[in-house]
């Protein structure tokens, strides 16, 4: 994993190899944060990382800026690898081994983005099932975003809250909003 820009640019970290992670790869990562760079005032957002895996995105928010930012992965060696590179940085970061779907029904608070990166392979329905949790649990701030990272295999282009697609090589990034 790298860093791509802001306070740790370029640093690099590496996971343990028996961890269950696709991190997001740097080209698709890049772009996106050339939008989100563009869109708004990233030290102003209150952010939330689902299947959060190494923590890739959350690390790219926290280094431009961002301090708000909670994550969750239901893996206990990814969410020790996030707190263990946070420490190493000096960031601080809400992290929380749970299920994504436990954490959305429970979690009180809204989020100016929401990013997910479940496996690719989830079927169509989980992955629906999951937009429309973010929208029944209410977690979005009122001009808030959820940003649902799936292979292009995925076809959401139909869903009624979906705004915009990008696609990076093998991955797509579909905005949903309220």
């Amino acid at each position: 994993m790298r860093i791509i820009s802001g306070q740790f640019k370029s640093r690099k970290f590496t996971a343990p190899k028996h961890l269950p992670v696709r991190p997001t790869t740097d080209r698709a990562k890049e772009a996106l944060f050339n939008i989100l760079d563009h869109q708004y005032f990233l030290d102003e957002l209150k952010v939330l990382d689902l299947f959060a895996g190494i923590g890739s995105i959350a690390f790219e928010f926290a280094s431009r800026g961002t301090t708000d930012i909670s994550l969750v992965d239901q893996n206990k060696a990814c969410t020790d690898f996030i707190l263990h590179t946070s420490a190493e940085l000096g960031i601080e970061l809400k992290v929380f081994t749970q299920d994504v779907m436990q954490f959305m029904a429970q979690t009180p608070n809204r989020f100016d983005i929401i990013f997910a990166d479940p496996p690719y392979d989830l079927s169509y329905d989980a992955f629906t099932t999951l937009i429309q949790a973010v929208f029944d649990h209410d977690l979005m701030e009122s001009d808030g975003i959820f940003i649902l990272e799936h292979s292009k295999h995925t076809d959401l282009s139909s869903h009624p809250k979906l705004s915009q697609e990008r696609t990076y090589g093998n991955t797509v990034f579909s905005w949903f909003e309220i």
